[in-house]
């Protein structure tokens, strides 16, 4: 099962993942098969994940491929919203292309963070 967390972290954490990643590949480690997309504060998540953008990630997960037409049909809303919330996702790069429509390429979605208290 390909499974992609999405976290909150501090571009330095962020940072040091990215360079941990490298270390182990360059030592032959072997990846895992977790994705991790990371946004700097709950605000930029929230803004690109919001829940009509969520309804879409969520039926699309597991399910290959898919047009604009099928994505609003499952997720009862008009083709012209979807399509807009589609593109957003896809200059994200939380969706990718394919040959014939649109694949969110994952079986699961994780969340990681912690919320506190405002600075």
């Amino acid at each position: 099962m390909k499974t992609v967390t999405i976290r909150v972290e501090k571009m330095n954490d962020f940072k040091a993942d990215v360079m941990s990643a490298f270390r182990a590949a360059a030592d032959g480690a072997k990846g895992t098969e977790e994705d991790v997309i990371s946004f700097p504060d709950w605000q930029l998540l929230h803004k690109t994940l919001s829940p009509n953008r969520m309804a879409i990630l969520m039926a699309m997960t597991g399910s290959g491929e898919m047009t604009i037409r099928e994505i609003a049909a499952l997720v009862g809303r008009d083709v012209k919203g979807v399509h807009t919330d589609v593109t957003a996702l896809l200059a994200s790069d939380m969706l990718e292309r394919g040959e014939r429509g649109t694949v969110f390429p994952y079986d699961a979605i994780h969340f990681d963070f912690t919320i506190g208290k405002a600075a």
